[in-house]
């Protein structure tokens, strides 16, 4: 049968390394999960009694595809709280994770063939949902002394119909202050390129708040999810803050491509959104994992790392050990029972030096993991 050429994406790798985790855990080898971004704790507990309830009252079909009003409500009171951002519930979309945001923003902003920026390093399903949606996604190689974070000149002569920035960002951790969220916005302004911010990761930091677009401009897509600061991968809900003029062609590509976000999903992220003492606990354990991390990789001799602004991983310069990062990546899990992510997933041109901690899991495990690392490289 033929296949479309939008069909030819790139595996993601991170979910490659994380089949072979579980065949070594089906072999019966206990393997330390450092690879995948995906928080060690379950949906906080008055969300899943929430959802009990609302199944007592009766079935749970469609929602509009907006999403619920309440939930929209909430959301758009968070940012006042979190940002001091006065926010109209009616510009908040309720999506199927933050994937589903991403696909919405990228059908209704861009057409075939345009050119849109990502940050390398970056998440690497940005550059494979443009591609298979027929646009073209535009590499900006970012710099370490820009803290892996695009800046203007780096794009100022691509002729880029949009641009997509990530603060907290994966796979770095870094975030973008103000000032340079701000030139970014500017940067985009002139050339009349569209602005995507994705603030997934958002909540979760450690020494100052991160920045939201919305604190600058109205003009802009906002994307985030409730997959990692309120711990509900699974459950796929996310949703995605878009101008007024803006409002009506999200919803009527969502009507058609998803219906509406799961209505279970949606009840258990109201009731996630009260949970501060859970969350806030979550945070405790990730600030005990950040500074394990921050002594405990240097100590292995992964030595060339910088401190995360937020979310939960440490991207490491590995070229002192190898230009080969998946093949390294093999021999910790093979050797050590350490499952870590080539950098190749996030950057295809210098990735094949550098790898990606996740440190969302237990503390016991990110202190075992680390063990487990000293060990390996001792013995290498």
């Amino acid at each position: 049968m033929r296949n479309s050429s939008r069909s030819r994406v790139d595996p993601f790798i991170v979910m490659d390394v994380m089949q072979a985790a579980a065949h070594a855990e089906a072999q019966g080898r206990h393997i330390i999960h450092m690879e995948v971004g995906q928080p060690g704790t379950g949906v906080p507990k008055k969300a899943t009694g929430a959802l009990a309830r609302a199944m007592e009252e009766g079935p749970l079909g469609y929602t509009v595809a907006l999403g619920l009003p309440a939930l929209r409500a909430r959301i758009a009171r968070m940012y006042g709280d979190w940002y001091d951002v006065d926010l109209d519930p009616g510009r908040v979309v309720i999506t199927s994770g933050s994937s589903a945001g991403f696909i919405l923003a990228f059908t209704a902003l861009f057409d075939s063939g345009d050119r849109v920026g990502i940050g390398a390093p970056g998440y690497p399903s940005y550059r494979q949902i443009l591609g298979a949606l027929g646009m073209t996604p535009v590499d900006l190689p970012t710099a370490a002394e820009n803290r892996f974070q695009p800046v203007p000149q780096d794009f100022a002569d691509l002729d880029l119909k949009g641009l997509l920035v990530a603060s907290p960002a994966n796979p770095t951790g870094t975030m973008l202050d103000r000032g340079a969220m701000s030139a970014l916005i500017a940067a985009c302004h002139d050339t009349d390129a569209s602005f995507i911010s994705d603030e997934i990761y958002h909540g979760i930091e450690y020494e100052k708040k991160a920045v939201t677009a919305l604190e600058i401009t109205d003009e802009a897509y906002v994307i985030n999810s409730f997959s990692k600061y309120f711990s509900m991968t699974g459950w796929r809900v996310g949703w995605m803050v878009v101008p007024d003029a803006q409002v009506r062609v999200i919803e009527r590509i969502a009507q058609n491509m998803f219906i509406c976000a799961p209505h279970a999903s949606q009840v258990a992220a109201l009731a996630a959104m009260d949970c501060d003492d859970e969350l806030q606990a979550n945070m405790d354990v990730y600030r005990a994992n950040r500074a394990l991390m921050m002594t405990g990789l240097p100590e292995a001799g992964f030595d060339r790392i910088a401190p995360p602004d937020g979310a939960f991983y440490v991207y490491a310069d590995v070229s002192a050990l190898t230009d080969d990062s998946r093949a390294l990546a093999s021999e910790i899990l093979e050797k050590a029972g350490v499952s870590v992510t080539p950098g190749l997933d996030f950057d295809p041109v210098r990735g094949h030096t550098t790898l990606r901690f996740s440190y969302a899991r237990a503390t016991d495990d990110i202190r075992e993991g680390l063990a487990r690392l000293k060990a390996f490289m001792q013995a290498r």
